[in-house]
């Protein structure tokens, strides 16, 4: 009896099993049948012309209690806009005339859909919407569609660029970057303002030579990388630090000037080699060094002067000066990077082994960030000159008693500033990766600064001959399509 028994429950769960598989695997032509989509449109926002996109996705379910049998899913303009598609593992390619027949979708279950795009040249300096449809076509006769659009923008591409005599690199047009450019000794690059130079992967600027970014107050150049999609729906790969190689003067570079650039989401932004001390290495005015996956800026027994900056936000030191002669400003030098809490110092200075500090001078800044201390100084040689000063400023740091190296600073306590430096300015978000580094009115900075005479621009463009307040005076904000 217990072996009758037991066949016959296992003949009952064969039966069910094979049931179910019937059920599963039953197409239905009625035309009441539908697919549902994880979404009816895919926008790949804004992307270069002849540039290959990254991958979109989304999903095709089946949720109507049969299953569903596609008689054809095809692009509706073939090849005419640019668009790749790949639907459950079939590439929809030319020699399938841009269509595949055949998929199934049964009860319960769904499909992955994969999304591409190199966009023909449209001949235009502005975005142009490029779109098309994804049109799946059941056997019962119903049509169902998902919309693909882009914005598309012609780009002017360069790979490993060599400029070996003075050249200018101007464009309204986008610039885009391979293998990164070199500037030789003895020639000058000139990049003129308005132009915006995006950067692949492992590309930068490398000047041996000189180097002059000459931006204006209503027009300034950008630098940034390649990327202009979005990681998540919140976050944009231009928020993304590290996304190309940033600007390194060698040591045979000098007279380099950057005025009114924004230069942001590199490895390190500006990287200055040791050179001799009798001439200027770089002078970077009114200009932007912002979420570096390195420094900010790395001067090394150089001359350097930067007025009315602001660098922030860096996983090594925002400003790390050793040795040589430097100048800081009426800058913001701010400290709040978003990846690593083993973030740098906002500031760090001092000199080394056979690199004497002769000069470095910081007035009119604010320097802050998240810890409780972020200026960092470092005598290694005692043997050498070691020479600063700080007025007029706002440190977030342990107060010194230094009435000769320091003069009418603002010392920033954690307890006196809820816990960061955070209120000085308008915004800092960490959760969206969002930052405006001008002067809040509930900062200290306010009205403190020691007058200067030619110091800047106003927000209209006009010279100052005094700032009132202590930090950057004008953010240039970031520039994206």
């Amino acid at each position: 009896m217990v072996k009758k028994a037991s066949l016959l429950a296992l003949w009952l769960m064969a039966l069910a099993v094979l049931a179910s598989c019937s059920d599963d695997d039953h197409f239905s032509s009625s035309p009441g049948l539908r697919l549902t989509f994880s979404q009816d449109t895919v926008a790949l926002d804004t992307v270069f012309s002849q540039v290959p996109t990254a991958t979109k996705s989304f999903w095709v379910y089946n949720k109507s209690g049969d299953g569903i049998r596609c008689a054809s899913i095809r692009l509706e303009k073939g090849n005419q806009t640019g668009f790749r598609v790949n639907v459950d593992g079939s590439y929809l390619g030319a020699s399938e005339g841009f269509q595949v027949g055949g998929i199934e979708v049964r009860d319960r279950d769904s499909i992955r859909v994969f999304v591409e795009l190199t966009s023909p040249a449209n001949n235009r300096v502005e975005p142009t919407k490029i779109e098309d449809n994804l049109l799946f076509t059941l056997e019962s006769g119903t049509q169902q569609r998902v919309n693909l659009n882009a914005w598309t923008w012609d780009a002017i591409r360069y790979t490993n660029m060599l400029i070996e005599r003075d050249s200018v690199l101007q464009s309204k047009r986008p610039i885009i970057i391979y293998g990164g450019i070199t500037v030789a000794e003895g020639a000058t690059l000139t990049i003129g303002a308005g132009t915006t130079i995006y950067f692949h992967e492992n590309a930068g600027i490398k000047v041996h030579g000189r180097l002059k970014v000459e931006g204006t107050f209503d027009s300034n150049v950008v630098l940034r990388g390649d990327r202009i999609d979005r990681m998540f729906d919140y976050l944009t790969y231009d928020r993304v630090s590290g996304q190309w190689q940033g600007i390194h003067f060698f040591e045979t570079s000098y007279a380099n000037s950057i005025n009114f650039a924004d230069i942001h989401s590199t490895y390190d932004g500006v990287v200055c080699d040791s050179s001799s001390v009798d001439k200027m290495k770089l002078e970077l005015y009114n200009s932007v060094v912002h979420n570096c996956q390195g420094y900010g800026l790395k001067a090394t027994h150089s001359v350097v002067d930067v007025v009315n900056c602001q660098i922030t936000n860096t996983l090594h030191d925002c400003v790390e000066i050793t040795g040589g002669v430097a100048r800081l400003l009426q800058s913001t030098i701010a400290q709040f990077y978003p990846y690593d809490a083993n973030r740098g110092a906002a500031l760090r200075f001092g000199n080394a082994t056979g690199l004497p500090l002769y000069d470095f001078a910081c007035i009119n800044c604010i320097v802050t960030g998240y810890a409780d201390d972020v200026v960092m100084s470092e005598q290694a040689d005692t043997t050498c000159s070691y020479t600063y000063l700080f007025d007029h400023c706002v440190l977030r740091t342990p107060a010194i008693s230094d009435t000769v190296n320091i003069k009418d600073v603002v010392w920033e306590l954690p307890e006196d500033t809820v816990g960061t430096g955070e209120k000085h300015f308008k915004k800092v978000d960490i959760d969206q990766i969002q930052y405006d580094f001008t002067l809040d009115s509930l900062s200290v900075a306010i009205g403190k600064a020691l007058p200067i005479d030619g110091l800047g621009y106003d927000r209209l463009g006009n010279r100052r001959d005094e700032h009132p307040d202590i930090g950057c005076y004008e953010y240039i904000a970031t520039s994206s399509p």
